[in-house]
């Protein structure tokens, strides 16, 4: 009978062959927590490799990504389609096996992990997920949402901070299907730990509201599978603190910071097979080893069974049912492109002048009520915001709801958002000032990355934010935002623009969209169903003009600057096309004729935006100009500063003159 060092074993080998062949990567994590594994993968795991997107399947996430061997290898060992050839391939051009696991590039891996904080934190939000719609879809007698999420996590996803955002969150919300295993190894890169993180761990999460189990040998299964046990009956999220021993079987290198990071190298690694009596070949696994590790026919079983119970739920409520299966397929709902149509054509009729955070906010209302997924939320903002709405219900740890109150931690708000969305069957998304995209900046990139979903919302968007100063008044932010490859950034300039933002982030599929808009009240722009038509096309013409001179491009409050400044060129005699580009991005997808025929070649253009200016040369080229802002900006009633930074109907007369006349 194979034994569970031998089965744990087989992690450790794939893992020391693979970095080694690959001459680069960490082994140290995957033979220090490969113990631990094995009984959480074999024991407790629910979990299907040959339908590896089965709804009901336990979410495993590696926090600590760079031992991502232990992963990599966990699967090909349980039957998922990685082959002995893949791990072969660890770290190369387009492998399955890159260094730190991503989203997408093979079955089974839940999400992007790497950047140390960020994969507990998309744990609590697939936590999060499973808890509301436990909520909203189980009914007595039949329970098909009911599985947990696991997370391995090290000593840097502890040192980050957002980390303390999210794991107190999850207390908050009594997250008990949330279960975390810390190793505990007391190494990283710079060695010994104890001169730069002397935390009390254990405390600091029975603090958040987690229970802790503190002191657990992670190197002997039945104290592991004890703590698993345990963890699993409580009513809170679990921390099992495992004392562990980086590179576990390295007979002159475990324990200390060599082996984190680097190659064992080939004498030890044959130390090792020595030490923990392997003898096998680099990337051999024995039939027997194998074959006990396969979860092919247990999955297959698992499946079966939930198949049962929903075919039973189906026939009790076919409407839940049928809700449920569109949802976790990540469908929109029918009726969706008609209904969109129905509420910009509302707004178009409705012809409002507000700010354009109060146009989101009609528009959530609208859009939400074709969408029963939409969970919004606010990093301790709604008020300024307006992200809620009157359907909103705010969550309070029970009961189905779809609003959140994140408290201000804008960084772990958008980690959750991403867990939400990789879990499925919700639709989250998450607002604050635009300022503070900065402390979140990290997970928007990870949305990117990922190619997943969520919508990122930013008020407050300019110095239009007045006396609260330079440090409230976003300068580069949107610019930024743009730069990021894969995000599609809104900054619309009136209502109808901001229902098609929406409506646009919310159809997305492939990609994450920030939607930027105003405190201040902008005026409501008339527009013909073509032009209305063409906004989604992220830069369309606003106002035209025969054989234009010039062309003014603007986004949000400053498109109004440029139609009242084209007004007074015209009484001038001086014809001006006018283009609002709410969305660069989308506009650079459009085709070649498309964009040329927006920005018409050897006609002088000038762009206008509160913010940098150096983003828009790429449209205005080096003969045309931009008013901008490229510096901070004061403390003052906001038209005192749009007039001090020169955001009036003169200056941009004066400029567009100016180059006329080059």
């Amino acid at each position: 009978m194979v034994s569970r060092t031998e089965l744990a074993n087989a992690i450790r080998f794939l893992a020391m062959d693979a970095v080694e062949k690959a001459k680069s990567g960490h082994p140290g994590m995957p033979m220090g927590m490969a113990d631990i594994a094995e009984v959480l993968w074999r024991d407790h795991l629910k979990h299907s490799p040959t339908q590896p997107l089965w709804a009901n399947r336990d979410r495993f996430v590696l926090s600590n990504g760079h031992g991502s061997m232990l992963l990599y290898s966990l699967l090909h060992l349980t039957g998922y389609r990685l082959s002995i050839d893949d791990l072969k391939n660890f770290r190369q051009l387009h492998a399955k096996t890159p260094g730190h696991p991503e989203y997408g590039y093979a079955e089974g891996v839940e999400t992007t992990t790497g950047p140390l904080g960020q994969g507990i934190c998309n744990a609590v939000g697939m936590a999060l997920a499973e808890k509301m719609l436990a909520a909203e879809f189980n009914r007595p007698g039949h329970t098909i949402v009911d599985h947990h999420t696991w997370v391995f996590l090290g000593d840097g996803c502890l040192m980050e901070g957002i980390s303390h955002e999210a794991c107190s969150l999850a207390g908050t919300w009594g997250l008990n299907k949330l279960i975390a295993f810390y190793d505990d190894n007391g190494i990283s890169i710079d060695g010994d730990v104890d001169g730069w993180f002397t935390d009390d761990t254990p405390g600091r999460f029975a603090a958040y509201g987690w229970q802790v189990i503190p002191n657990v040998n992670g190197h002997d299964p039945k104290e592991i599978a004890i703590a698993i046990d345990t963890a699993k009956k409580s009513d809170r999220p679990t921390l099992i603190c495992c004392k562990t021993k980086i590179g576990f079987g390295a007979p002159n290198k475990q324990g200390g910071h060599d082996v984190h990071g680097a190659p064992l190298g080939a004498a030890e690694i044959s130390a090792a097979r020595e030490y923990l009596k392997w003898p096998h070949a680099p990337f051999e696994i024995p039939a027997d080893i194998r074959a006990a590790w396969n979860a092919e026919e247990a999955g297959k079983a698992r499946v079966a069974e939930w198949d049962q119970r929903f075919a039973a739920y189906r026939a009790a409520f076919p409407q839940e049912a049928a809700e449920f299966e569109r949802r976790m397929q990540r469908e929109l709902p029918a009726g969706w492109t008609d209904h969109v149509a129905a509420k910009i054509e509302q707004a178009n009729a409705k012809a409002e002048t507000i700010a354009t955070r109060k146009a989101s906010q009609n528009a959530i209302a609208a859009l939400a009520e074709a969408l029963p997924e939409l969970v919004g939320g606010s990093a301790d903002l709604t008020p300024s915001n307006l992200t809620n709405w009157p359907a909103a219900k705010s969550f309070t740890g029970e009961g189905a709801a779809n609003y959140l109150h994140y408290g201000v931690r804008e960084f772990g708000m958008a980690a959750i958002m991403n867990g939400m969305t990789l879990h499925g069957g919700l639709k989250p998304f998450g607002a604050t000032f635009l300022m503070f995209s900065e402390y979140a900046r990290n997970a928007l990139r990870m949305a990117a990355l990922m190619k997943i979903n969520p919508v990122f919302v930013f008020t407050h968007d300019s110095i239009g934010l007045g006396e609260d100063g330079p440090t409230h008044q976003p300068v580069e932010q949107i610019s930024t935002l743009r730069m990021i490859p894969n995000m599609a950034v809104w900054r619309p300039c009136d209502t109808v623009e901001s229902m098609v933002a929406w409506a646009e982030a919310l159809s997305a599929k492939d990609h994450p969209s920030c939607l930027i808009f105003s405190r201040q009240n902008l005026p409501f722009v008339a527009r013909d169903q073509a032009t209305i038509d063409n906004i989604k096309r992220g830069g369309y013409v606003i106002r035209d003009a025969a054989s234009p001179r010039a062309v003014l491009l603007a986004t949000g409050s400053e498109v109004e600057l440029a139609l009242k400044a084209a007004e007074q060129l015209a009484s001038q005699g001086v014809a001006v096309r006018v283009v609002s580009m709410p969305c660069t991005n989308a506009f650079d997808q459009q085709d070649k004729a498309y964009r040329a025929s927006v920005l018409p070649a050897g006609v002088p253009r000038l762009a206008i935006e509160a913010g940098v200016s150096s983003f828009w040369r790429q449209y205005v080229g080096l003969e045309g100009d931009v008013i901008g802002i490229d510096r901070f900006g004061e403390s003052a009633p906001a038209g005192e500063l749009f007039k001090l930074f020169g955001f009036t109907v003169d200056n941009v007369v004066a400029k567009t003159l100016s180059l006329i006349e080059q």
